[in-house]
């Protein structure tokens, strides 16, 4: 891949990650084989014949999750907590078939908070990104897990949920103690909100791996458009062997394309932090999703312990993982088969009447926003389409 094609894919990912976009096209859902657009949607906090790429911003993957039940977008990068609601709530209606990311999310505090340890908590007001998303359950799971309700349930610990951007300006402010973010916002709050990790979340999972963010689709979806699907995720997996192999280069990438949508870079010391605390992969980690979704069943989020049968379809991810001699992936739970080896990138083919899908990422986390904004320029660059930001 020529170094304009990948910054075009680097493109792609850095506005995935800073904006929980989605990729759009005006035609009905499934409606034709003939798939003009992949609409893929992603977090700030991506395919075939002419294409137009359209991002829009989601702050949490709920908010991901409506825009793909609505038709207004094919796939997203999403984290646990969306996609096992989505698959309770709609009796199985959505399928898992990539990895993005694992790790990158902490539990910071205030420095001034007086907060040494969990007997510190009573009185105190934490935040997370949006009520219900994949960070808001692991801090109302820790809380309980050390004792502690929250106060809408009789406790003595309160829960802000509240945009990213907006916990920076609560803990400058000193409105809260603490909050539950995914990176870059942990470093963000670190070295511009008097902040201090209190707990990295890969401490709490085994081999420190949990997943973050990850791709659904509709099965309607999938089983009308393998091609396009399957197109996606090579770009997919030469992305993040891309990213992975070349650290230096992606941030660099990164932070210019953050520049352009948000006038801001992020300093490389702490750019490099933040990335030091995820992994960009492809494997789901399939075993951190069920315990994910015992974790929501701990705290009253879901009122029976999810079936979750069926949520996964690698197929075509280990189709491309079998096709670039890269280890498969196994969708059981119990299975140790499950690789997080990162390859060589291989350059990705592309056919020239090849059609294109839209995709969309829930937005928060640097992993899925370099990543997905990396492979919607992947797709878009080996497609020949043109990719419109629309902030």
């Amino acid at each position: 891949m020529n170094q304009k094609a990948r910054f075009k894919i680097l493109s792609g990912i850095v506005a995935t990650l800073i904006m929980s976009s989605f990729i759009g096209y005006d035609h009905s859902a499934y409606a034709s084989s003939d798939l003009s657009a992949l609409r893929v949607g992603y977090f700030p906090n991506l395919t075939h014949a002419s294409a137009v790429i359209e991002p829009h911003v989601y702050n949490a993957g709920p908010a991901a999750v409506e825009a793909l039940y609505a038709n207004q977008i094919d796939l997203a990068y999403v984290g646990p907590t969306p996609a096992i609601n989505a698959f309770v709530k709609s009796d199985g209606d959505i399928r898992i078939i990539s990895g993005a990311a694992s790790g990158g999310a902490s539990f910071v505090v205030r420095n001034d908070a007086k907060i040494q340890s969990p007997q510190d908590f009573v009185g105190k007001t934490f935040s997370s990104p949006q009520i219900g998303n994949t960070q808001d359950i692991a801090l109302r799971s820790y809380l309980l897990d050390n004792g502690y309700k929250t106060s809408e349930n009789g406790g003595s610990v309160n829960v802000l949920p509240a945009s990213n951007s907006d916990i920076v300006t609560l803990m400058l402010k000193k409105s809260i103690d603490g909050a539950w973010v995914p990176e870059p916002w942990v470093t963000t709050l670190v070295h511009q909100a008097n902040g201090k990790i209190f707990l990295d979340e890969r401490n709490l999972w085994n081999d420190d791996k949990f997943v973050t963010a990850q791709i659904v689709v509709r099965p309607e979806f999938l089983q009308a458009h393998p091609d396009a699907i399957k197109k996606f995720l090579e770009a997919n997996v030469d992305e993040i062997n891309w990213i992975n192999n070349n650290p230096d280069q992606a941030r660099h990438s990164f932070n210019t394309e953050y520049q352009k949508l948000t006038t801001k870079t992020i300093p490389d010391d702490q750019l490099k932090e933040a990335f030091s605390r995820l992994d960009i992969t492809y494997d789901p980690i399939v075993s951190s999703l069920y315990k994910s979704a015992d974790n929501q069943y701990k705290i009253g989020f879901l009122d029976s312990k999810p079936d979750l049968s069926g949520i996964y379809d690698l197929t075509l991810l280990n189709q491309v993982l079998q096709e670039k001699g890269l280890p498969q992936i196994s969708s059981d739970v119990n299975s140790t088969e499950s690789s997080t080896t990162q390859q060589s990138s291989v350059n990705s083919t592309s056919q020239s009447n090849a059609n294109t899908a839209s995709v969309v990422p829930e937005f928060g986390s640097v992993a899925p926003i370099v990543f997905a904004i990396a492979i919607m320029g992947i797709v878009a660059s080996a497609a020949k389409t043109r990719v419109i930001p629309r902030l």
